[in-house]
């Protein structure tokens, strides 16, 4: 082989190969090396194992993917592959072969797998596939049906979408293009930060890829090949949000057991039989569980599938999904973005991609500007995207063709911020306007943008959403006690920036948390308060709590709490805030919280944060319940159209994902200070890495 292995100063990976396929098996290689730990927990998440290793708290993930047959769905979409882009499977094969080839050296510099007595194991080819499968199935949120479920049965229907927002589930992205016409340079910027729940080592890769068929730097998903999400090839760069928008349906399922032991599903066309088949779960230190995994003519069961005891006849939940359905995922896409030159060779490359749903943006050297929507949106009645629908009725079934997808021109810049806006026609929750319109508002400030003024978006701590707050605030200024009356006139000087430092952010926020507590409290949500009869898995979506404290902006001026009740809530939260202790500064409590397959026994080593969830600088905590923050930035970019060498990234931790490598948490510092580092190109400003120790060490 010809691969060679250059690192830069932030022990990035620079891969250099003859061809694409010897390039793929470098990527997988590498990665292995850097993050065995991490590839092989993916590994087992995808396949619904990780209970066998991590222990019964992880059954409830690991039933949950047997059921919803992810690793099957993974096979199904690499037959297609295969039969319809017998290249694209080959490069897969390629990327699998690299990673296997580098998991036991990576296994031996990881201390976790001695401290689990897990063994590294085997990719399968599909294995990427159903890596990517596990990342994105709760991505959409399809939950978040199961919640509207409860709110149109328990509050009334006229309230189904009254919590509608970008919800604790969810993961949402910035993103913005900025045309030649309004940089220092003449050249488009495309930059951004994708907000997903932070996970040490990080989601996302900074890697280089280089062939004589292209030489792209960019941010991977570690287990999955290419740069699917955000690149640079010099010529044009690419990146995405995520666009909200709904393809994922569930039905309500009828059931019956057969004499035989067989199932079949009430559909459409009458009873019909379902697939049915045990699986058994290893438990780490426990016993085994045994499954029943179901499939209809709509989907996997998900929910209920083991009915109630002794009954032969039951309600359950299936979902559906487009890989599922149509056996793609989109990763024919992959070497097309690799080998792109212009927005015109991305924009077709998308037209192939399938799961996420993205909004897109890209710019090239030639002045190209791409504003778009890429993914599978069935088109189906009005009603699947808001709740559970009947499988037995007709009327729920998928049209054969997708939704099209919406485009839009650009005009000096574009914003994408999961708001809605581009992909409207697609979704029903968006996020809220704010950190669009944020964004906007900056970008059109000035002409003279370069990587290094890019920053100042990146950062931004300016919180819109707490104007109803305070305007509900200004007008509780009546019977408040002294105390009271201090924290209200503190909060109507406060600038309204989430900056770390701010005594006044950390007040506003610790009112905001006693105004969520008391509204989730009223009895207009009794209700709601009674746990829903599904899955541990799903309670994210499905407590009062967070959806009170997301929905806070429509709650406070619309809703089952009349207005008098809500400037009383608001009172007594003045109130109670008022008679404790000041509040510490906002990042005292608004530290970092990243989710670890095996958790840190120092949780005080998470730093404090700025920013907070509808700042442009988005770090999200669960007001009322908690002030830190499990979703936050995991990577930022400045891609620069006039020089790939001025473009910037970070990620939170580092390049590795060995403890005690220099690189494990070395970019940490410059995340946390808004920060980027430099993305190096020049070969000669690299350092080789002997691929002699790696040969050796095998």
């Amino acid at each position: 082989m010809s691969i060679e292995v250059y690192r830069d100063a932030w022990g990035v990976p620079h891969l250099r190969a003859t061809d694409p396929e010897e390039l793929a098996f470098a990527q997988g290689r590498v990665t292995a090396r850097d993050r065995a730990w991490q590839l092989e927990v993916e590994r087992h998440r995808a396949q619904g194992t990780t209970a066998a290793f991590l222990g019964a708290a992880e059954l409830g993930w690991d039933a949950f993917v047997r059921r919803a047959r992810l690793a099957d769905t993974a096979r199904r979409c690499l037959a297609r592959l295969d039969a319809t882009d017998a290249p694209t499977a080959a490069w897969v094969r390629a990327y699998v072969d690299g990673v296997n080839d580098g998991l036991a050296e990576g296994a031996r510099r990881a201390p976790e797998f001695t401290e689990t007595g897990l063994a590294p194991g085997r990719w399968e080819p599909w294995t990427p596939l159903a890596v990517w499968l596990s990342t994105h199935i709760l991505f959409a949120g399809f939950p978040t049906k199961l919640w509207r479920e409860q709110v149109a049965t328990r509050l009334g229907e006229e309230w189904t979408e009254l919590f509608a927002t970008d919800g604790p589930g969810t993961a949402g992205s910035n993103g913005w293009v900025v045309s030649g016409e309004r940089t220092a340079s003449g050249a488009a910027l495309v930059a951004g930060d994708p907000h997903r729940f932070i996970e040490a080592p990080g989601v996302y890769q900074q890697i280089r890829l280089a062939c004589p068929a292209y030489d792209v730097v960019g941010l991977a998903v570690p287990g999955v090949p290419g740069l699917a999400h955000f690149g640079h090839t010099g010529s044009v760069a690419w990146a995405i949000t995520n666009a909200m928008a709904d393809y994922q349906d569930l039905y309500r399922e009828r059931l019956r057991r057969l004499p035989g032991g067989g199932v079949e599903a009430l559909g459409p066309d009458g009873w019909r039989p379902a697939t049915a088949h045990t699986e058994t779960i290893e438990v780490a230190d426990g016993e085994p569980v045994v499954i029943e995994v179901i499939e209809t003519d709509r989907g996997p069961v998900i929910i209920g599938a083991e009915g109630e005891p002794g009954s032969s006849a039951w309600e359950a939940v299936s979902l559906r999904h487009p890989p599922r359905v149509t056996g793609e995922l989109g990763f024919g896409t992959l070497p097309g973005l690799l080998r792109a030159r212009t927005v015109a060779d991305v924009d077709a490359a998308l037209d192939g991609w399938v799961e996420p749903v993205n909004v897109v943006q890209a710019a090239d050297t030639r002045g190209g500007l791409l504003h778009r929507v890429a993914g599978h949106v069935p088109v189906r009645d009005r009603a699947n995207s808001l709740r559970l629908v009947p499988a037995w009725e007709p009327a729920h079934a998928w049209e054969p063709a997708p939704a099209p997808l919406p485009r839009a021109e650009v005009h000096g810049h574009a914003v994408m911020a999961n708001a809605r806006g581009l992909a409207a026609p697609l979704g029903v929750e968006f996020a809220p306007p704010h950190r669009a319109a944020r964004i906007d508002e900056l970008l059109g400030a000035s002409a003279e943008w370069t990587p290094e003024t890019t920053t100042t978006v990146h950062t931004d701590t300016d919180n819109p959403s707490a104007a109803r707050l305070l305007a509900a605030v200004r007008r509780a200024a009546e019977g408040l006690s002294p105390a009271a009356s201090a924290v209200r006139e503190r909060l109507l000087g406060w600038d309204r920036r989430m900056a770390a430092e701010s005594t006044d952010a950390g007040l506003y926020a610790a009112v905001r948390g006693a105004v969520v507590r008391r509204l989730a409290g009223h009895e207009a949500f009794a209700a709601l308060r009674e746990p829903a009869p599904y899955p541990e898995l799903f309670r994210p979506w499905l407590a009062l709590g967070p959806r009170v404290a997301y929905a806070l902006e429509t709650l406070l001026t619309a809703g089952p709490v009349p207005a008098g009740d809500v400037d009383r809530i608001v009172r007594e939260a003045l109130e109670e805030i008022g008679a404790g202790d000041p509040p510490a500064a906002w990042g005292v409590t608004h530290r970092l919280a990243p989710w670890q397959a095996l958790p840190d026994a120092d949780d005080a080593q998470w730093p404090g944060l700025a920013g907070d969830h509808d700042c442009v600088l988005s770090t999200s905590s669960v007001p009322g319940w908690t002030d830190r923050s499990a979703r936050a930035s995991a990577a930022r970019y400045v891609w620069d159209l006039a020089d790939r060498e001025r473009s910037r990234w970070i990620v939170p931790f580092g390049a590795s994902g060995v403890p005690g490598d220099p690189h494990h948490r070395d970019q940490l510092p410059l995340w946390l200070r808004g920060e980027l580092a430099p993305v190096t190109t020049d070969w000669n400003r690299l350092t080789a890495e002997a691929e002699a120790e790696h040969e050796e060490a095998r």
